[in-house]
């Protein structure tokens, strides 16, 4: 049984081997995505089991996602005259699309990279098909900055709190919605897509409302600009909120920005101009320009210029990727060291990021990302085989579907039959390990994935806060 496109939704054909919503997203590359499940009880595998929602400048896009189709949706604020035009629905539609094309960068063929990759590499082989799908996204890189300057000593789950935060207090709410409605105990057959659907704005300013019915309303803020946080206040608050030594690094970062202390004479490009330039820049000037900022290092450099520069050989590495190298590429070790914790010093970090970027080529980072989602515990079972209960079994339907990849398959209708059950199969995992990230006692200790190299003191007060994990 194939899934009816879900009311409010549009489609769009990408099979789960392209993009894996479960694991891209709760990796650790962005922490604004808010996670819904659809249903208390297995679905069939044809239908969707989450809604994934992120809140943009002007809009909040939804996303579900079946084996073979990711649907999205567009929820736009309310217009101040009351009036919906047509046109402008229409062109709304067309620029989500856009910017889901453009965030997961679906111009590039994921499985002809992960075909090239198993082709070099022995290793990435053995990972390929419990972690399909895995890409890099291409985020906003004021964003994304901001993210990775918040990633030092911190873990996955406090990060996503922290940017919660700043975006609660730095931004003004768009719209508020209520939880997505979960499918009806039959799982019958939904209504047709619709135009993008304007919300109406309840007159609360606070992040938990209440709509008429009674359902829970959760406001949605974007990213606040640099201005907003520039002012010279804005750290003590940010300390308030838990940041600890990072509310300086994100207000003097945004502070130089808006000072325009990057700019030439005569330029006169905003802060979101001009980081956005870097992706012109070669590699290491990019790097150099953002090595500038306050609470950026090698590592937090290069996770900007992989996830949001259009740098996909940069490799950042860190306490992950610095074990994975040693454990199966036989670099980044000292002499004399051969068990326990080894320091990342620069000459390691170069040895590993030389190393892999070797193995790997042009696309290193996109393939690092992979080996480095496999070493997340929250992962640990992810893509593992399980048995499928009747519920969650696929239907004979699924089972016949062609497939719609973007690489063509030597032989179509055995690769289809292969990829379209290797998709229902890849569903009902990347089901489990939603469930699974998203509860905060298993993810609680969890890295951030490109945590920050830091000074020999603040690795030891890291060490002491092992058993007392920071509260600041």
């Amino acid at each position: 049984m194939s899934c009816p496109i879900p009311a409010g939704f549009h489609a769009l054909p990408l099979p789960i081997v392209q993009l894996s919503l479960a694991a891209v997203l709760k990796c650790g590359q962005s922490f604004r995505w808010s996670v819904f499940p659809l249903s208390p009880t297995p679905l069939p595998l044809s239908y969707p089991s989450h809604e994934y929602r992120f809140c943009l400048k002007d809009r909040v896009v939804c996303l579900r996602q079946s084996p073979d189709t990711l649907y999205y949706r567009t929820i736009l604020p309310p217009q101040k005259d009351g009036n919906d035009d047509s046109s402008s629905e229409e062109k709304a539609q067309q620029e989500t699309l856009a910017w889901i094309r453009d965030y997961f960068q679906l111009d590039v063929d994921l499985v002809a990279l992960y075909n090239s990759w198993a082709d070099r590499d022995p290793v990435f082989r053995k990972f390929r098909d419990r972690f399909e799908g895995i890409r890099m996204l291409r985020q906003d890189p004021w964003e994304n900055l901001i993210s990775f300057i918040c990633s030092s000593n911190n873990n996955i789950v406090r990060i996503t709190k922290m940017i919660t935060s700043l975006c609660d207090r730095f931004s003004p709410r768009l719209l508020s919605l209520p939880p997505p409605d979960p499918y009806p105990a039959s799982v019958s057959p939904l209504s047709p897509p619709a135009t993008p659907s304007r919300t109406p704005s309840p007159p609360f300013s606070s992040d938990v409302l209440t709509a008429p019915n009674g359902d829970d309303l959760r406001a949605y803020h974007p990213f606040p600009s640099p201005s907003a946080l520039a002012s010279s206040s804005v750290a003590a608050t940010l300390r308030t909120l838990g940041f600890g030594y990072r509310a300086e690094y994100v207000q003097k970062t945004a502070q130089m920005l808006v000072g325009g202390h990057f700019l030439d004479s005569g330029n006169s490009a905003t802060p979101d101009e001009w980081l956005r330039t870097l992706r012109d820049m070669p590699t290491t000037e990019a790097r150099d320009a953002l090595l500038r900022f306050m609470g950026v290092g090698r590592k937090v450099a290069d996770c900007v210029l992989l996830m949001s520069l259009d740098k996909n050989e940069v490799v950042p590495v860190d306490t992950h990727v610095h074990h994975i190298a040693m454990k199966h590429y036989g670099v980044g070790s000292s002499k004399g060291k051969s068990s326990g914790k080894i320091p990342i010093t620069p000459k390691i970090y170069d040895e590993v990021n030389a190393k892999l970027a070797q193995v790997w080529g042009d696309y290193a980072g996109w393939a690092h990302s992979v080996l480095f989602t496999a070493d997340l515990k929250s992962f640990s079972t992810y893509g593992l085989e399980a048995p499928l209960t009747s519920a969650s079994a696929p239907s004979a339907a699924l089972l016949g579907l062609p497939t719609l990849p973007l690489t063509p398959s030597p032989s179509q209708e055995k690769a289809s039959r292969k990829c379209s059950r290797r998709a229902a199969i890849q569903t009902a995992r990347a089901q489990d390990a939603v469930a699974r990230a998203t509860t905060d006692d298993e993810v609680a200790n969890e890295q951030a994935p490109y945590d920050l190299s830091c000074s020999l003191a603040e690795r030891v007060k890291k060490r002491r806060r092992t058993a007392a994990p920071d509260i600041r």
